[in-house]
């Protein structure tokens, strides 16, 4: 199958869509799959590794990207399904993925945020591009997004494909288990440093952690990531007079990252309106109990006592941190649990659906077959075959 998948963002940006379209592209030409990424963001140094085609669309002037004959271009009468990813505005996904359906492609749109609170924007986005009228299969990544997206999609159903991770890989930690006996915790969270992600919200909730735990129990707390917020972070964390005892390691590879889960003891997810949350995933996969919001999408892989604990706020986070470090039976217990239960989200699983979802993104189109030969995108294109 010819796969061209169309993102807004793609590396050498680090973000859950950048992430996700990557591996699902490398998941997909390792499969036998001839895959293509179509991207609006730029790299002036690609270092795209495997059978990957990259194309960089060029934009016409900050923001805009100007959809003309050029000399090369991306003909998407060529593939077999058109696979756009959006998050709450993305332009230039949107654009190609209409130019597709108008072609008669078979087009799938997947939607990596969730849309509540701002509804009324995307509506408005959604009304412009006229996507109640496409034959496009919509999909989510979890329930929860999938909520705030059927009411915007009302003439199409929603399907829940999940994001996946290489469960196999992440449980090669080598973690040890916890014991009530060990005195000493560490707490751990992966994240962009960005507004959403909560940093600032994370810092205060680790000060209000220390205040409550006995001193004589001594704690660690590992911030991996970078973005905007990582100097406001920091300074925060210098104000709160946690230097001691909170680290910023900066952004590191996944090799790195679970190197850090095998001598820690509890990850935390602080976002409210976590869509899915892969890094979550990831250290669930790993064998970590995960404290997460239960506004977002980590609920639909985490049970609620039993593979970690959801929370209503940032007061009841504080609170059950507090409560797993003092109270060390449990905290094993969930440890223990994650450790011999595999989550059944790998990419086997996703795989399989996102194959079955392209068949009813075909059926909708045989009606429209017309296809147009090219879409063309200014573009430098790279192929690492």
């Amino acid at each position: 199958m010819r796969i061209l998948h169309v993102t807004d963002v793609y590396r050498p940006q680090v973000g859950g869509i950048e992430i996700f379209v990557d591996d699902l592209a490398r998941q997909q030409a390792a499969a036998g799959h001839d895959v293509t990424v179509l991207t609006a963001t730029q790299d002036r140094e690609p270092a795209v590794a495997g059978s990957l085609t990259v194309v960089r669309a060029s934009p016409a002037r900050p923001g805009a990207f100007r959809l003309l004959p050029a000399r090369q271009t991306v003909a998407l009468g060529e593939y077999d399904v058109v696979h756009g990813h959006l998050s709450v505005l993305s332009p230039f996904s949107t654009v190609v993925a209409r130019e597709a359906v108008t072609a008669g492609v078979p087009t799938l749109l997947t939607v990596h945020s969730m849309w509540g609170g701002r509804t009324a924007v995307v509506r408005a986005a959604g009304a412009l591009a006229g996507w109640n009228q496409w034959p496009a299969v919509w999909t989510a990544v979890s329930e929860a997004a999938a909520v705030d997206m059927r009411r915007v999609i009302r003439t199409r159903p929603v399907v829940v494909v999940p994001n996946a991770v290489e469960v196999d890989w992440w449980r090669e930690t080598g973690r040890g288990p916890i014991t009530a006996a060990r005195k000493d915790v560490t707490l751990i969270s992966v994240m962009r440093l960005a507004g959403r992600k909560r940093p600032l919200a994370l810092a205060r909730m680790l000060r209000d952690v220390r205040r409550s735990v006995p001193q004589t129990i001594p704690l660690k707390a590992v911030i991996v990531g970078d973005g905007p917020l990582e100097g406001r972070l920091r300074s925060t964390i210098e104000r709160f007079k946690m230097t001691d005892w909170v680290s910023m390691p900066g952004c590191l590879s996944r090799a790195a990252i679970r190197d850090r889960y095998r001598t820690a003891d509890l990850y935390l997810a602080p976002a409210h309106r976590e869509s899915f949350g892969i890094a979550a995933l990831e250290a669930r996969a790993a064998g970590l109990p995960v404290l997460a919001m239960r506004s977002g999408g980590v609920g639909e892989f985490i049970q609620d006592g039993v593979e970690g604990l959801l929370c209503d706020d940032d007061r009841g986070m504080a609170r059950a941190v507090a409560h797993l470090v003092t109270q060390r039976g449990a905290l094993a217990g969930m440890a223990a649990r994650n450790t011999a239960f595999v989550p059944n989200l790998g990419w086997d699983v996703v795989l399989d659906r996102f194959s079955r979802a392209y068949a009813l993104a075909a059926d909708g189109q045989l009606a429209n077959r017309s296809r147009r030969t090219s879409l063309a995108v200014p573009a430098a294109v790279f192929d690492n075959g």
